[in-house]
C-alpha cells in the first residue's frame, strides 16, 4: 500500500526570515538584484506552468522527449531503489522515471524535495492515486544545504532536472555541486537537466514569448514582496525585459523601470528609488556546453557516464556518479 509523508528540514519562519534577507540584500546593491526563487509562490506556480505550455518555451518539452527516450537506459544503468529529486515541483517529468524504475523492478522510495510543504503535498497526493506500492517520503528542505541520504535506500538516483542549475551563478554551483556529491555514496548517481547553447533568438523568445506570460511570471515577484512585506510596488511601473549575455552565455531577465519613482517596502523600513530605464535583475539561466557540463561535474568529484540530447540539441540529461 502506498505511503506518504513530509519531514520539514526548516525552520517555521525560515521562508520569511529568507525573503527579508534576500529582499534587503538585493534591492539596497547595486545594480539591484532579487533571486528567481520567490516567483513561487501559488499564482507564480500556476504562471509556471502555462510558460512550459507555450510554443516558445521548448526546454520542459526537450527534457520530456529526452526521459521518453532514455528512462529505460537510466533505469538500466541506475537500478535506483530510492529516486530522489530536487526542486520537484509537480513531479510531472518525474513519472517517467519513476514508471521506468518500477517497470525495473528496484524503486522502493520517491523523495521528493522542494521548500513548498503546500507543492509537496499536492504532489504527493497525485502521485498516490497513480502508484500503489510506492513510498513517497518528500522533505520540505532547502536544496542549497545538505540534505542527508544516509538513511536512504541506496542505490540512489539523486535528479536535479529542469535547468534549474542555469539559475546559479558559476560561483554558486561551485559550491553547490560539491554538496550534492557529499549527499551521494558509491554507486549512487546523479541526474542533471541543462539548457544547452544555441542561437539568441530561440533562448530570448524562451523566455519573452508573445502571449506575455513569462513577463506576468517575472512581474509577480513584486506582487509577492508588496503581499509579504508590505511593499507599494506597482507592477505596470516596470517592463519585462530578456537579454542574452554572449560573455556569460546565460538569459538575464529584467524588470525595468518605466519613470523614475520611489518604493517604500514597510517591513524592512526601507526605501527603494528607481531611475527610469534602471534595471531590477531577477533572474539568470546559464546555458552549457557538454564539455562546461563535463568541467563542472568533475570540479565537483563526479565522472560524467554519459550525455544525452534531444533530437534539436536543444538540451542536455547527464548521468554523473561520484569519482
Amino acid at each position: 500500500m502506498s505511503t506518504f509523508n513530509v519531514t520539514r528540514h526548516l525552520p517555521a519562519d525560515d521562508s520569511a526570515a529568507a525573503l527579508r534577507h534576500d529582499v534587503l540584500s538585493g534591492l539596497t546593491d547595486s545594480p539591484k538584484w532579487l533571486p528567481p526563487k520567490w516567483f513561487y509562490d501559488a499564482r507564480g506556480s500556476e504562471l509556471f506552468e502555462e510558460i512550459t505550455r507555450l510554443p516558445e518555451y521548448y526546454p520542459t518539452r526537450a527534457e520530456r522527449e529526452i526521459l521518453a527516450v532514455r528512462a529505460k537506459d537510466i533505469a538500466a544503468l541506475t537500478g535506483a531503489r530510492t529516486l530522489v529529486e530536487l526542486g520537484s515541483g509537480s513531479s510531472e517529468k518525474t513519472r517517467l522515471l519513476i514508471d521506468a524504475l518500477r517497470a525495473h523492478g528496484t524503486l522502493r522510495q520517491y523523495t521528493p524535495v522542494d521548500v513548498s510543504e503546500s507543492a509537496l503535498r499536492q504532489a504527493g497526493e497525485a502521485l498516490l492515486a497513480d502508484y500503489p506500492d510506492l513510498t513517497v517520503h518528500a522533505l520540505a528542505a532547502d536544496f542549497n544545504q545538505p540534505i542527508g541520504l544516509d538513511e536512504a535506500d541506496a542505490p540512489v538516483l539523486l535528479a536535479f532536472l529542469g535547468g534549474t542549475l542555469g539559475n546559479l551563478l558559476p560561483q554558486e554551483r561551485a559550491a553547490f555541486l560539491p554538496t550534492l556529491r557529499g549527499d551521494l555514496r558509491p554507486g549512487d548517481a546523479l541526474l542533471l537537466g541543462t539548457d544547452l547553447v544555441k542561437d539568441e533568438a530561440t533562448l530570448v523568445a524562451a523566455y519573452d514569448d508573445s502571449a506575455g506570460v513569462t513577463a506576468a511570471f517575472n512581474k509577480n515577484v513584486l506582487t509577492v514582496i508588496n503581499r509579504e512585506l508590505g511593499a507599494d510596488f506597482d507592477p505596470d511601473a516596470f517592463d519585462h525585459v530578456a537579454l542574452w549575455n554572449a560573455e556569460q552565455e546565460w538569459i538575464e531577465m529584467r524588470l525595468r523601470a518605466r519613470h523614475t519613482h520611489t518604493v517604500k517596502i514597510r517591513a524592512l523600513d526601507l526605501a527603494v528609488s528607481f531611475e527610469r530605464g534602471e534595471d531590477l535583475r531577477t533572474e539568470i539561466s546559464a546555458k552549457f556546453r557538454e564539455e562546461t557540463i563535463r568541467a563542472e561535474l568533475a570540479a565537483a568529484g563526479f565522472t560524467l557516464s554519459h550525455c544525452w540530447t534531444d533530437p534539436a540539441h536543444r538540451f542536455a540529461l547527464s548521468l554523473a556518479v561520484p569519482a
